[in-house]
């Protein structure tokens, strides 16, 4: 009798095995010769050669599709160990689901400017995404970002943003940079936490597949087979918004969000990113969205918060 010892990285074994291991009881039905034994992240499988290696393959399905789902129940075991195709037929019929998120959650674009969004980075390589708080701007950018990430069209995810209301100025804080850092990039880890499961998160960024830096971290490196956010884009100078626009290198996404409304810099520094939008907005590869109150997801007072500040400004 053959001895296989399969081991399961960057996945969460009690998620994917189940309550008290029901999905690998499930799994086991199919394979009546097969020992199975699954302890810790490994799974040790007994058995005759050919049928150790179709136990793994249909395993491998298994985990592709919770990979993917980010969850696993008894229908889906049942079809992907009764089909030979690979999921395309669903993946079809779920095209404008752009990540399937944590616990199942089904993340997609929810009003029209996130759709033009999500269609004009299909189109483009570069995007700029404005518009005022709690549009989505960011949370989509990001979903796009994992969704690359997933299909295997970029091999990191780079977010960044000015880690300050004026000058990227952290002494003042507490703790080590890390420590610094966090509060800055907070809406960016909450945006990841709903998409990618914890565990699965945490070894992203550790290998570096996942970057959360400052903008001023980005100088003087190129980003090939990389889909770049850069947030609050408002609140960039002309030199850092220039330098942050070429460091694009091969088979790179960029997207850049933002608020003219909520600029931070002092009062006599132009926003870099309003001069970018002014220069760069004939050129082919660059898509402009700009989003509205209508795209607003948060409480319903929020609507009403920008159209009354908005009626102060153009009094």
């Amino acid at each position: 009798m053959n001895e296989r010892i399969i081991e399961l990285t960057e996945i969460n074994p009690k998620d994917f095995f189940g309550t008290q291991n029901s999905n690998i009881e499930q799994l086991k039905k199919y394979f009546p010769k097969i020992k199975v034994v699954a302890r810790g992240n490994k799974i040790k499988i007994f058995g005759e050669e050919d049928l150790l290696d179709e136990f793994e393959k249909r395993l491998q399905m298994l985990v592709n599709h919770f990979n993917r789902y980010n969850k696993l129940d008894e229908n889906s075991i049942e079809r992907l160990l009764t089909e030979n195709d690979n999921e395309e037929k669903t993946s079809k019929s779920t095209d404008d689901v752009l990540v399937h998120g944590v616990s199942g959650r089904l993340i997609k674009a929810q009003t029209a400017n996130q759709r033009k969004m999500v269609a004009s980075m299909r189109l483009n390589d570069m995007l700029f995404a404005v518009g005022p708080a709690g549009t989505g701007k960011t949370y989509t950018a990001v979903a796009l970002a994992v969704k690359a990430l997933k299909s295997k069209e970029v091999r990191r995810i780079i977010l960044t943003r000015p880690a300050v209301e004026a000058g990227e100025n952290l002494g003042f804080l507490p703790g080590d940079l890390k420590e610094k850092l966090d509060p800055y990039m907070q809406p960016l880890y909450d945006a990841l936490r709903d998409m990618i499961p914890h565990e699965k998160l945490d070894s992203y960024i550790e290998s570096g597949i996942i970057q959360i830096a400052p903008l001023a971290f980005m100088r003087g490196r190129t980003l090939d087979n990389a889909f770049v956010i850069l947030d609050e884009a408002q609140n960039t100078t002309h030199g850092q918004m220039k330098m942050f626009l070429t460091r694009m290198g091969k088979s790179a996404k960029f997207i850049i969000t933002g608020d003219p409304g909520q600029i931070d810099l002092p009062r006599k520094q132009i926003s870099g990113l309003k001069e970018a939008l002014l220069a760069l907005k004939d050129i082919d590869g660059i898509g402009m969205i700009y989003l509205d109150d209508k795209d607003v997801m948060r409480n319903k007072l929020v609507k009403k918060i920008i159209k009354a500040f908005k009626g102060i400004e153009t009094e």
